[in-house]
C-alpha cells in the first residue's frame, strides 16, 4: 500500500522556530496501517545555536506542538541534535525509527551523516525498548480489546525481533507479518481503515483476542531468545563519532 502524506507537512516542518536536521513521519503511516482518518505524527531533530547552550538561557531540549491542519491532527516533536543522540545511545526505539522513517518530509547533509551512524548505535539493548513497550501495549489491548491497540502491540515485537535477528530497523508490518509467523495482519489492517476502535472477537473473519494474546506470547519469548543470540553487540560504539558530529554542527551554525 502506498502511504500518502498531506502535502502540508513540509509547510509544517518549515515553520519551526529552529534550523531541522530532518522531519520524517512516523505513527501509523510508519507502521503501515494508517487509517483515512489518521493524525500525522512528525518527527525530528533541530539544532539550537550556541547563544542558546552556553550561557543561562536555555533553548528547548524539545519542541511539542499539537494542532490541526486541514482537519487533520498534527502532533509534531522534534529534539534538539544533542538529545537525538542521547536518545539513539540510549536505545530509544521511538528516536532510531524516526531517523530511520522512510517518510522523509526534510532532510539535511547532518541528517545523512546521522544515518551513517545509526550501524553503531545498534545493541542488543534495544530489545529491552521493544519488549517494554510490548508490556504496556498489552495492557492498552487487554482493557480495551480494540484493533488499534492490537496492530501497535503485534508491530512492536515484530519490529524488535527483525532488529535483533538481522540488525536492521523496519517498522511497517506489512513487511514484518509473514517472518513474524501474523498471516491474519492484513485482514486485520483492512479492518482498521473502516473503524478503528472496533473490538476484535466480534466480526467473523478476524482473530479474536485470545489469538493476539497467545501470539504476544510467542513473539516476546522469541524476541528475548533473539536479544541473548543477537549478532548486535552489547553496547553502543558511535559515542565518539556522534560527539564529533555534534561539536561540527554547532560550529558550523555560529
Amino acid at each position: 500500500m502506498t502511504v500518502t502524506i498531506p502535502d502540508w507537512t513540509g509547510q509544517v516542518a518549515d515553520e519551526q522556530p529552529y534550523p531541522l536536521v530532518f522531519a520524517t513521519v512516523s505513527g501509523a503511516h510508519l507502521y503501515g496501517f494508517a487509517s483515512v482518518d489518521s493524525d500525522v505524527d512528525l518527527r525530528g531533530a533541530h539544532l539550537l545555536p550556541v547563544t542558546e547552550l552556553a550561557g543561562l538561557r536555555q533553548g528547548p531540549a524539545t519542541i511539542n506542538h499539537i494542532g490541526d491542519r486541514h482537519g487533520v491532527e498534527l502532533d509534531l516533536v522534534t529534539h534538539d541534535l544533542t538529545k537525538c543522540a542521547t536518545l539513539l545511545l540510549g536505545r530509544s526505539g521511538d528516536v532510531l525509527e524516526q531517523v530511520t522513517s522512510p517518510l522523509v518530509v526534510r532532510t539535511t547533509p547532518l541528517h545523512a551523516e546521522l544515518l551513517s551512524l545509526v550501524p553503531g548505535c545498534l545493541n542488543a539493548g534495544y530489545a529491552d525498548h521493544y519488549l517494554g513497550f510490548s508490556i504496556s501495549s498489552e495492557k492498552l489491548f487487554a482493557k480495551t480489546g480494540e484493533l488499534k491497540p492490537a496492530l501497535y502491540l503485534l508491530r512492536v515485537l515484530a519490529t524488535g525481533l527483525h532488529l535483533m535477528r538481522t540488525g536492521k530497523v523496519v517498522a511497517d508490518l506489512n513487511l514484518l507479518h509473514e517472518d513474524a509467523k501474523l498471516p491474519y495482519v492484513p485482514d486485520l489492517i483492512a479492518a482498521k481503515r473502516q473503524g478503528e476502535h472496533r473490538r476484535l472477537g466480534v466480526d467473523e473473519g478476524l482473530p479474536g483476542p485470545e489469538q493476539i494474546l497467545a501470539d504476544t506470547v510467542r513473539l516476546r519469548e522469541q524476541l528475548t531468545e533473539a536479544k541473548a543470540t543477537t549478532a548486535l553487540p552489547p553496547a553502543p560504539t558511535a559515542y565518539d563519532a556522534l560527539h564529533d558530529l555534534i561539536v561540527r554542527a554547532r560550529l558550523a551554525a555560529r
